[in-house]
C-alpha cells in the first residue's frame, strides 16, 4: 500500500477524475467531499489517501508520512525542499503574477517599492533575479486588499481568470509563472516502495496521454 496526500480545496475533484480513470476507485473520498473525514482507501486498498491543506502536502512528503502527493506548482515553489515531482498533471491551470492598482508603472521611480504576497520565497527570488530591491509583506488572507488599503505598492498571487482583480480595480502587471497541480514523491519512497510508486505513476501517466 502507497499513502497519497492530496490537496483539498481547488484541484480536489480533479484529482479524484484523474485517479479513478486512473482505476483507482475513489467512491468513498467522492462521496464525502464536503464531509469531516481525512483518511480514504481507494484502489480496492491499494492506495490510501490523506485530504491537506498544499503547505501540509509538502510537510508529510518531505518527512516520509506519505509516499506521493498531489500539489500545486505555486507550493512547490514556495516550499524549496526535497522531493521528487515526477509529473505535471494539467489539472488547476493558472499563473502567479505581480499585479497592482491599473495603469500604474510599478518599476517607474523604485526608490522603496512594498510588495504583499502569500508567497515570499518566491516574490523575492523573482525580484533578486531581476536586480530590484523590494520590500515584502506576508498576507495570508486576501492579498488584493493590499494596496487598495495602501499596505503595498503590488501584490504577487495566483490568478485564475483575472475578475477579482479587475473588480478591485487592479490589474496584471507581469506573470512569475505558470501553474498547475503536479505529483511529487517522497525520496525513500521511490527507492523503498519502488514497484507501489513506479505503478502509481505509470498508471496516472497512461490516463493522462488519453487526453
Amino acid at each position: 500500500m502507497v499513502r497519497l496526500a492530496l490537496t483539498k480545496g481547488r484541484i480536489e475533484a480533479d484529482a479524484i477524475t484523474l485517479l479513478e480513470g486512473a482505476g483507482y476507485e475513489c467512491a468513498e473520498l467522492a462521496a464525502d467531499m464536503r464531509g469531516r473525514k481525512l483518511f480514504f482507501s481507494a484502489g480496492s486498498g491499494k492506495i490510501e489517501i490523506i485530504l491537506a491543506k498544499a503547505a501540509d502536502v509538502i510537510t508529510y512528503i518531505e518527512h516520509g508520512v506519505c509516499d506521493l502527493g498531489i500539489v500545486g506548482a505555486d507550493t512547490i515553489l514556495e516550499s524549496r525542499r526535497t522531493f521528487y515531482e515526477v509529473l505535471d498533471l494539467g489539472f488547476g491551470r493558472c499563473r502567479l503574477a505581480l499585479a497592482g492598482p491599473a495603469g500604474c508603472d510599478f518599476y517607474n521611480n523604485l526608490s522603496h517599492k512594498i510588495v504583499a504576497t502569500k508567497y515570499p520565497n518566491i516574490t523575492k527570488a523573482y525580484f533578486n533575479d531581476r536586480n530590484v530591491d523590494v520590500e515584502i509583506v506576508k498576507i495570508e488572507g486576501s492579498v488584493e486588499l493590499a494596496p487598495l488599503l495602501k499596505l503595498s505598492d503590488a501584490i504577487v498571487d495566483i490568478v485564475e481568470t483575472g475578475s477579482t482583480l479587475r473588480a478591485n480595480g487592479l490589474e496584471i502587471y507581469e506573470t512569475i509563472a505558470p501553474v498547475s497541480a503536479r505529483l511529487i514523491v517522497n525520496v525513500a519512497s521511490i527507492k523503498m516502495k519502488k514497484r507501489e510508486t513506479d505503478e502509481f505513476i505509470e498508471r496516472i501517466t497512461e490516463e493522462l496521454n488519453k487526453k
